[in-house]
């Protein structure tokens, strides 16, 4: 796997590939399609998102090229997010109906869940710009590998060490802010979205950097995904309630648009006290000795 940077290999080089790897996978996904457009969309945000959050790990260092990157594949991954929403909430419905708690909940969500495959149907023919949005992706994505190409970052062993150090403390703090926000009386969606992106990040930052302690990374990666997944769940159980405000004529039969907002009310419930829970356990250690163990792991590989 080529998402990683090996500390006894040249910094340069590792960031180098490793972006660009992602980049060259997001390109061959629009262009190939094996599992047709819109899945490749959601695989292509998925590797975006990687080089991302690479980007964040390295920006006390190339601030520019950070901020000038983030902004294009940013702008570009939001062209491409239209019928992707509408995809999400199908599989929260899945997920709802494969909770259900009585055989009448469970019928109502499968009307619903039937419901939510129409709408996203019908969202996927209207958008009939997705070819060109696709295409004009592809060129982002290159033109984002030939700035890579052009940025060097003249970064030694100990500059390497000092400057993850610097990133994981800045990341982890912004991640325990968000926590902190998400605890509070007046705690809103938003919030919970903010903690979301920030635990990717810490997510992804330990993939990067798993060579370092393999064992130990991969135990908090999966740490991490499992937060991530439980965040997820309550965000789009959180937007699945709004489009049912939105939209009462989608439901056929008013008794299910009932039981969908009791469903979501008593799931989104327990899916916000699961994510603080694993939150606490995630981000448990200060970011401080977070970032000095990093800093130490690193440089003890890279001898």
């Amino acid at each position: 796997m080529s998402y990683r940077i090996r500390p006894d290999r040249a910094f340069d080089d590792e960031v180098h590939k490793a972006a660009a790897h992602q980049l060259g996978k997001a390109m061959a996904e629009l262009r190939d399609r094996p599992q047709g457009l819109h899945e490749a969309v959601h695989d292509v945000r998925k590797n975006i998102k990687r080089v991302r959050a690479l980007y964040r790990l390295i920006a006390p260092i190339a601030r520019e090229f950070q901020k000038q990157e983030n902004d294009r594949l940013r702008d570009m991954a939001r062209t491409l997010s239209g019928v992707r929403e509408a995809t999400a909430l199908i599989e929260i419905g899945h997920y709802l109906q494969a909770t259900a708690t009585s055989a009448e909940e469970l019928h109502a969500l499968t009307r619903v869940r039937d419901l939510l495959i129409a709408r996203r149907d019908r969202l996927a023919e209207a958008e009939t710009d997705l070819e060109n949005k696709a295409q004009a992706a592809i060129a982002t994505c290159e033109e984002a590998r030939e700035a890579l190409k052009g940025t060097s970052f003249d970064c030694g062993r100990r500059d390497t060490a000092r400057l993850f150090q610097k990133s994981w403390r800045k990341n982890v703090r912004k991640a325990m802010e968000a926590l902190s926000q998400c605890h509070a009386e007046s705690a809103h969606t938003e919030n919970f979205h903010d903690l979301r992106k920030r635990s990717q990040d810490y997510w992804m930052h330990h993939m990067l950097l798993r060579d370092v302690w393999p064992a130990a990374m991969h135990a908090k990666q999966l740490e991490a995904k499992a937060l991530i997944d439980v965040l997820g769940r309550y965000l789009d159980m959180s937007i699945l309630a709004g489009v049912a405000d939105r939209e009462p004529h989608l439901f056929q039969r008013s008794d299910d648009h009932a039981r969908l907002l009791e469903a979501i009310i008593s799931r989104r419930q327990t899916a916000r006290e699961e994510a603080l829970s694993r939150a606490r356990w995630v981000f448990a250690d200060k970011p401080e000795n977070e970032a000095r163990t990093i800093k130490r792991l690193w440089l003890e590989a890279a001898d």
